[in-house]
């Protein structure tokens, strides 16, 4: 699957058949207030210890006839959210003690484990979206066939996967360190980040 969504990807850019207009991509978002989860330090996935993971639900109107991970890039990109990337989500349990993350359905649905084996199984569908803050543990453990996911980041912050091999206690610390973003990957400055995710 990635080799198709990244040639679908490029053909998009190339030619913008399936991608959204810029001017658009207000038109895709729908107002939801998100749910927050607050996910505790299990001793070998850190979490977050101040902010709270957040959902929306069918947040983003998945329009037919257009790439549905475009739209989903563009509204992120659209929020200062980018690096983007399409696949699943691994099976395996990791989080980014470096950088925040926010995770958009384009297509099909899953059981995504959260927080790691003491956190919380959430069915994600298209539609919706997760924003986690860094050091959330994330693993897929059950999806459908066509499951499609747009991953991207805030302009601050750097890339790192780890796992439960990781050093518990650097990561701690260094989860402490990011930098809150200044706009939610959705709603920008009225979004639930702003307010959930306290300076």
């Amino acid at each position: 699957m990635p080799t198709l969504e990244t040639i679908k990807t490029f053909a998009g850019k190339i030619t913008g058949i399936g991608r959204p207009k810029r001017d658009d991509v207000q038109t895709f978002i729908r107002a939801r207030k998100g749910r927050t989860f607050r996910l505790q330090d299990d001793g070998i996935i850190p979490n977050h210890p101040r902010w709270p993971l957040i959902v929306y639900r069918s947040a983003i109107w998945l329009r037919e006839g257009l790439d549905p991970a475009a739209v989903v890039e563009e509204v992120f990109r659209s929020n200062g959210w980018g690096n983007s990337w399409r696949n699943g989500i691994y099976d395996y349990v990791h989080y980014h003690s470096r950088i925040h993350e926010v995770l958009g359905v384009a297509r099909g649905q899953a059981s995504v484990e959260f927080g790691g084996l003491r956190g919380k199984t959430l069915k994600l569908q298209a539609g919706d979206v997760a924003i986690l803050p860094a050091g959330t543990g994330h693993r897929c453990l059950k999806a459908s066939e066509d499951f499609l996911v747009v991953g991207a980041y805030p302009p601050s912050g750097t890339y790192d996967e780890c796992t439960t091999s990781e050093d518990h206690r650097l990561a701690v610390k260094t989860v402490r360190r990011v930098p809150r973003p200044r706009r939610d990957p959705i709603y920008g400055a009225q979004g639930r980040l702003v307010s959930a995710w306290k300076r």
